[in-house]
């Protein structure tokens, strides 16, 4: 069975066994399926040995089907369960693939909430809850007091989606009229404002690079293309292992990246320590940055 498919079926699993109760059509809507594939589904489940209940219009999976509890044990976590999984999920690195591999995965089965609780904790969580809600609602909200590098200031925007692990929300900021990205540690608190989006059209993620800098939709990446001796390889990969697939290597003892950035900030940051082991000639802007950037604090 191919994961979309795996995925679909295990949401719906997660739907019909819940505390809610769902007619077909709530189902469809809410996993954005047919009415058709809702039925299939339902009866391969019902090949498969589960007890199908039906009851005022609602369908819901009998919890004392055959076999039922065992695979209620693989998919379901206990709290203990749930905060010895994000301890270990944790101690992985934010931009490891793999880790971000984990969450999707936990995020297409999961309700988002629940997968909040065993993320985020103390003032943090409150406030992403609300932005779930909002986002889940399609709804203006007030960030009160967000903390920027330049101000502190009330920001009202239409959140629409979160980073990995909740450490960033993408939103439509309706002062400035455009997208952009809010740190969820820097809002002192989140005040849904019931007032439905006006800009959904506009919404859109814009571009984390490699090195973690971020660009915003509109923006033009910058080109970039070093080539790389065995320390700063072995290096980038154990500081930016999202770097991997953008590396091609040119012998026993040289390796190229060839990517682009949102910003020259955080490659020149990482080649800086390593002038001795990356050729950056083939980067012009780079080498002009890297220069200024010396000068500046030699001066």
């Amino acid at each position: 069975m191919d994961q979309p498919k795996l995925e679909r079926l295990l949401r719906l699993m997660k739907l019909l066994t819940g505390n809610v109760e769902y007619s077909v059509d709530d189902i469809a809507e809410r996993l954005d399926m047919s009415r058709r594939t809702i039925y299939r589904y339902i009866d391969s489940f019902r090949e498969a040995g589960f007890v199908i209940k039906k009851s005022r219009g609602c369908i819901r999976l009998d919890k004392e089907s055959p076999h039922f509890k065992d695979i209620s044990q693989l998919v379901h976590f206990t709290e203990e369960e749930a905060v010895i999984l994000r301890r270990a999920i944790e101690s992985i690195d934010d931009t490891n693939l793999l880790k971000q591999n984990l969450k999707r995965k936990l995020y297409s089965v999961y309700d988002s909430r629940t997968l909040a609780d065993t993320i985020v904790k103390g003032r943090n969580s409150s406030n992403v809850h609300s932005l779930i809600e909002a986002i889940e609602n399609k709804q203006q909200v007030v960030l009160h007091n967000y903390q920027s590098s330049r101000s502190i200031r009330d920001r009202r925007v239409e959140p629409f989606a979160f980073t990995t692990n909740y450490v960033n929300v993408w939103c439509y900021d309706l002062e400035d009229n455009r997208c952009k990205i809010f740190k969820t540690a820097r809002i002192t608190t989140v005040e849904i404002t019931f007032e439905p989006w006006q800009f959904e059209d506009k919404h859109k993620e814009g571009y984390i690079d490699i090195f973690r800098m971020i660009a915003q939709p509109e923006a033009v990446l910058i080109p970039i293309k070093l080539n790389l001796g065995r320390l700063a390889y072995n290096l980038i990969l154990e500081e930016y292992p999202l770097s991997e697939k953008y590396i091609t290597q040119i012998d026993d003892s040289h390796w190229r990246l060839e990517c682009k950035v949102a910003d020259l900030q955080g490659v020149a940051r990482f080649a800086v320590g390593l002038l001795d082991d990356i050729d950056i000639s083939e980067c012009a802007e780079l080498k002009e940055y890297i220069t200024n950037y010396i000068n500046k604090y030699l001066n």
